[in-house]
């Protein structure tokens, strides 16, 4: 018995490919280079990582708070109270031994810091509303308004009157007065700023901030449910109540013979 010698089956990728033939419905479609396979919908944009945006944002306020840090230096150190001292012989004395200049630059300092965290809060608060503002406004606050009082309270004390007593002492001689340096008595007066900015940016996003509507409620139905259909479209059918049978459909009544009504077929009936 002889095998007949026929060609093999030729793969599915050569039949579909070879002109004329009909297009295999198993084979997987083409794909393209960025476009989906034919029926299938588009695949969503990859998401981009908002991690760089936010970095942004934040280096900017903290890069406007120190900024700010710099005028406020400037303000420091020419609205603070100065202490007044007088040289005698080789003392240096206060001239108001009770004076409250100490206290008072530490008060200048707060109110200042304090105007700050007001103002870069409020900045921040109206060119972050339309994103809904992010951790970053509050970090870039908190962390650029601590950095900011530090910076002041450094160059101030450069900006004011020399802190070396002694040559002050010697540069105006015996009899003279010089001021003192100024500083903080409390290092606490540096947080003033940067809470400031949190309570202020926390108020103003509680009153004003960007609003996300509310999901309906779980029990909710669609709109249009029960109400009287659109103009010109079909109504829908009536739904039985939950839990009880529909009623069943009266049954047809029988068909009656036919009656024969020409003249004299009823004696033809009865004979």
């Amino acid at each position: 018995m002889t095998v007949p010698n026929t060609p093999p089956e030729p793969a599915r990728a050569d039949a579909a490919a070879e002109p004329g033939a009909a297009p295999d419905p198993f084979a997987p479609p083409p794909v393209s280079d960025g476009e989906p396979p034919a029926g299938l919908p588009a695949a969503p944009p990859a998401a981009q990582h908002p991690l760089p945006a936010e970095l942004r944002i934040g280096s900017g306020v903290v890069l406007a708070c120190l900024l700010l840090g710099l005028v406020m230096a400037g303000l420091w150190a020419w609205l603070a109270p100065k202490v007044p001292l007088v040289v005698d012989g080789d003392r240096i004395l206060y001239v108001d031994p009770e004076g409250e200049q100490r206290a008072g630059a530490d008060a200048v300092f707060v109110l200042i810091g304090l105007g700050a965290g007001i103002l870069t809060a409020l900045g921040a608060f109206l060119l972050t509303r339309k994103r809904g503002g992010g951790i970053s406004v509050a970090l870039g606050l908190a962390i650029g308004g601590l950095l900011g009082s530090i910076g002041a309270w450094k160059l101030g004390r450069s900006l004011g009157p020399s802190d070396n007593l002694i040559a002050e002492a010697r540069r105006v001689g015996n009899g003279g007065h010089f001021d003192a340096g100024i500083d903080l008595g409390a290092l606490g007066a540096l947080l003033v700023w940067p809470m400031a900015a949190m309570v202020v940016l926390l108020a103003l996003s509680a009153a004003f901030g960007k609003r996300e509507e509310d999901p309906p409620p779980y029990w909710g139905v669609p709109a249009g449910t029960y109400g009287p259909p659109a103009e010109g479209a079909p109504a829908a059918e009536a739904a039985p109540a939950p839990g009880l049978d529909p009623a069943p459909d009266p049954a047809p009544a029988p068909a009656s013979a036919p009656v024969d009504v020409r003249p004299g077929a009823e004696e033809q009936g009865k004979g």
